[in-house]
């Protein structure tokens, strides 16, 4: 287990400092094997990051990008849609060698089976991976199936994790946040060689908490993230606020 937190005393610093990083990781992997993979994740808690990392100096067009989750029947153009989100932020600023998309809309099957056949075609060298309000990784909220052997399974959503939704401002009540997702379950995120988690914001403070402190339990799915070899978690004073007031 080895874990390495940087708290920054702002959000803005630790975006900064966070894609920092991840740049280092995709230009290592390019040099070491000529392309490199990316897993990234979506919401309020990553815009300093993705402000940051279209900035880097980064061979792009030697990066391939997949993504953790996304609503099932949710258009893309809504704005709380991951693919619309990720379009606008990332993929629309970069050239990217390819970018693989969960869509939620269609024939959901076929589009797992195409995103596990490209997943497992090679390693991700690094993971971007958020965490909850209920501590979530990806759309696992508790009690995760740390067991699970599939890429991506449909998962239904929990109250908590629907409110923090609506607190993001992404829908205006909990009925509109859809009640299923598509999301990449526990045991593909950590075959990521390196895992990357931005978490700022005081509203992630417990979370963090919880996480850091509590030992490894689906129901603080990211207490997983404490088994990886190689796992960076960046945070801001707000989201470290309990972990340094102990």
């Amino acid at each position: 287990m080895s874990i390495n937190i940087n708290i920054s005393r702002t959000s803005i610093e630790m975006g900064s400092k966070a894609a920092s990083l991840i740049a280092s990781l995709l230009r290592d992997a390019v040099k070491e094997n000529g392309s490199a993979r990316i897993i990234l994740s979506t919401g309020q808690s990553q815009f300093e990051m993705f402000d940051a990392l279209v900035k880097q100096d980064v061979p792009w067009n030697k990066v391939e990008m997949f993504h953790l989750d996304e609503y099932v029947n949710l258009p893309i153009s809504h704005k709380a849609s991951f693919r619309k989100y990720l379009n606008e932020r990332f993929v629309s600023k970069v050239d990217l060698k390819a970018a693989y998309f969960v869509d939620g809309e269609g024939n959901v099957d076929e589009n797992i089976a195409f995103l596990t056949k490209k997943l497992g075609e090679r390693p991700v060298d690094v993971g971007v991976i958020g965490i909850g309000e209920n501590g979530h990784i990806a759309f696992n909220d508790p009690p995760a199936d740390f067991d699970a052997t599939e890429a991506y399974r449909v998962v239904n959503l929990d109250q908590r994790c629907r409110m923090q939704q609506v607190g993001e401002g992404w829908f205006e009540t909990v009925d509109d946040v859809p009640k299923q997702a598509i999301s990449m379950l526990p045991g593909q995120i950590m075959k990521c060689r390196s895992i990357v988690s931005v978490v700022p914001h005081s509203v992630k403070a417990e979370a963090v908490f919880n996480t850091i402190t509590k030992p490894v339990d689906p129901m603080v799915p990211a207490t997983l993230l404490k088994t990886h070899s190689n796992w960076n978690l960046f945070l801001d004073d707000a989201s470290a606020a309990l972990l340094l007031s102990r």
